[in-house]
């Protein structure tokens, strides 16, 4: 992998600074709570720990969270009865227990698909060895298709999906029961609506370990999660003036497919229902804002691509230590798709790779592309171009379905070596909204002879006030994926030409999932010890480089302060909890267990009131490890 080299030493600590205002809050993400236990399934929410419980309402034509909360009319009226559950959420062991109180008026279910109350889940299953993790479904709902219609008043809900026998209704095991288990509660009675229903109360309990995830261990873990709710009213006789079929969903509708995104489910065994406000959960990944721009024309040699605090990540084919590597869910979602190739898949000779880096200036996005590629070519067919999709949700225009549109900013290497703009991005470029270059390395020519090329370079700029965003950027919450594209094409033998896809975060724009990122404003330089931009505490200087780098910091209170650190490519080193530090000036060493390689390091303080665990400031710089 060819890399850009900075030769620039970085003498100031702390010459950047993040201001925390204005971060968006993470839609997609909420903490499970661990609960001592035990949690009895009877339908009735009554152990304490139901009510320390974190809670989300989720709601008809409501705010259910972007980027992939939405909902969908399947048949008859708006609903005269909207749909409003209460979800809530909790860990006991290694099992994640869910409890619902849906307010329905009419509750019940068909033989028809879509005709019915419930829910439709999916967790993404990690006990399996490839990429990405694909999901499991969890259907508990008044859909039976083995009784006829019409359906027995007072008939509960059936378990479909995962841990479910065939045909459906069908005794299930007790291995079954043990990894999936739930209880129904009906205020009213089911199928019948002769008079009105109030809600209804599920009480859910999942095994975490068979589907690959260990909340126990000390760091916790992420769980893979969205659920749909299906709401059928007056169905029980039909009433043709009040009937109506619909679903809303939290960031998916679907448990057997990935669309839009997934709620990333945190817990970790100190959160607990005693544990006081639950931690920040940060954005995935923060991407710079810088004071330069640079030349569009394809070459990543201007400076500012070789500023170490740029966002960037490899891409590469059959690399799990790579996928591995990747920020937040992405080492779960990203993968690789090989389509067939006249008539089969061929050996892949030269494998996809490629670094893709992230800034922002003021309103622009700049995203380079550094790809390593032997037989650089132009192809037609999708299936065997070389380029890239870069995938970006819009922040006003929606999806069919209610949520935030996901574009395609597609480009392929031209037949003469130009950047061929595509899809979405064609339309920004024709508006003057977004700029495309390709840069040929030395070497490279754009032909299908099989002559060893050198790769190419690329680059795009995007005006994001044309995606939604106000100016300024408003919240700054971004959700973006990144597909690499790869053709390789023979003469003799044809057969033995293939193309490949290889995605960072999601394959296409709708797919699940997007990496939830903050687009940082400008970085601004300390001016006599303050920080532009900080109101609440400031870093001082302190040596740097060193072989014992510290930071150095001043507070007017006492807070809960913690140390991140992170390389250059914006990946997790360390995180040390300092404890509740004293006001005034203070120094923390970098490191203080086993150092890691030399070279240059971001850091990040975070100051928490000790009594809400509110963010109060966040600093943030850069130092120079010496060896």
């Amino acid at each position: 992998m060819k890399r850009l080299i900075t030769t620039i030493l970085l003498i100031a600590m702390c010459g950047y600074v993040l201001p925390v205002m204005g971060q968006a809050t993470r839609q997609d993400a909420i903490w499970a709570r661990v609960a001592p236990g035990p949690i009895t399934l009877d339908g009735v929410l009554d152990e304490t720990a139901w009510s320390q419980a974190e809670t989300k309402i989720i709601e008809w034509e409501g705010d259910n969270g972007i980027p992939g909360s939405g909902w969908k009319m399947e048949a008859g009226w708006d609903p005269v009865d909207p749909t409003r559950a209460t979800l809530k959420l909790l860990v006991v062991g290694n099992e994640l227990y869910l409890g619902a109180v849906i307010e329905d008026r009419s509750i019940g279910g068909s033989e028809n698909f879509n005709r019915f109350d419930g829910l439709l889940m999916a967790l993404k299953d990690h006990s399996v060895d490839f990429f990405p993790k694909p999901p499991a479904e969890y259907l508990y709902s008044w859909w039976h298709d083995e009784i006829s219609d019409p359906q027995p008043a007072g008939q509960d809900p059936s378990f479909i999906g995962a841990w479910a026998e065939l045909p459906h209704g069908s005794p299930r095991t007790p291995e079954q029961i043990a990894n999936w288990d739930a209880v129904t509660v009906v205020d009213g009675l089911s199928n019948d609506d002769s008079s009105d229903d109030v809600s209804y109360t599920i009480e859910m309990r999942f095994n975490l370990t068979p589907m690959g995830y260990d909340v126990t261990q000390p760091e916790g873990d992420v769980i893979e999660w969205n659920v749909s709710i299906y709401d059928t009213d007056w169905f029980w006789p039909i009433d043709a003036g009040r009937f109506s079929s619909n679903r809303v969903w939290w960031q998916s509708p679907w448990g057997n497919a990935i669309w839009y995104n997934e709620m990333r489910v945190f817990s970790r065994p100190d959160v607990t229902v005693s544990s006081g406000p639950v931690p920040t959960i940060e954005p995935e990944m923060t991407i710079p804002g810088l004071s330069e721009s640079p030349v569009l024309d394809g070459d990543l040699s201007d400076p500012v691509w070789s500023d170490p605090s740029i966002y960037n990540f490899d891409i590469g084919w059959m690399d799990e230590a790579l996928i591995m590597s990747y920020d937040g869910v992405g080492p779960f979602r990203a993968g690789q798709f090989q389509p067939p190739v006249h008539g089969g898949e061929a050996f892949v000779v030269d494998p996809p790779d490629a670094n893709v880096k992230f800034f922002t200036r003021e309103d622009t996005l700049f995203v380079g592309f550094d790809v390593n590629d032997l037989l650089v070519q132009y192809h037609p067919n999708f299936d065997r171009w070389d380029g890239f999709l870069l995938t970006i949700n819009d922040r006003v225009e929606l999806h069919s379905d209610n949520v935030l549109l996901g574009k395609r900013l597609a480009f392929q290497v031209g037949e003469e070596g130009a950047a061929v703009a595509q899809d979405d991005l064609l339309a920004l470029v024709s508006t003057g909204d977004a700029r495309v270059a390709i840069h040929l390395n030395e070497g490279t020519t754009v032909d299908t002879l099989g002559v060893p090329d050198f790769g190419y370079t690329a680059e795009i700029a995007v005006d994001l006030t044309a995606l939604g965003y106000p100016p300024g950027l408003g919240d700054r919450a971004f959700f973006f994926g990144v597909t690499l594209l790869d053709g390789d094409s023979f003469i003799n033998p044809i057969a033995d030409s293939y193309g490949t896809r290889t995605w960072w975060y999601r394959q296409y724009e709708n797919d699940c999932c997007a990496a939830w990122a903050h687009l940082d404003h400008s970085m601004s330089a300390v001016i006599d010890g303050r920080p532009r931009g900080s109101v609440y505490a400031f870093l001082r200087p302190s040596l740097n480089p060193s072989p014992r780098p510290f930071i150095s910091y001043s507070m007017p209170d006492q807070n809960l302060v913690t140390l991140e650190v992170f390389d250059v490519r914006g990946r997790l080193v360390m995180r040390r909890p300092l404890g509740l530090t004293v006001a005034g000036d203070s120094q923390v060493p970098l490191f203080t267990q086993k150092k890691p390689a030399a070279g240059v390091y971001l850091f990040r303080l975070r100051i928490e009131d000790p009594e809400t665990g509110r963010l109060r400031d966040s600093l943030t710089g850069k130092m120079t490890l010496l060896r």
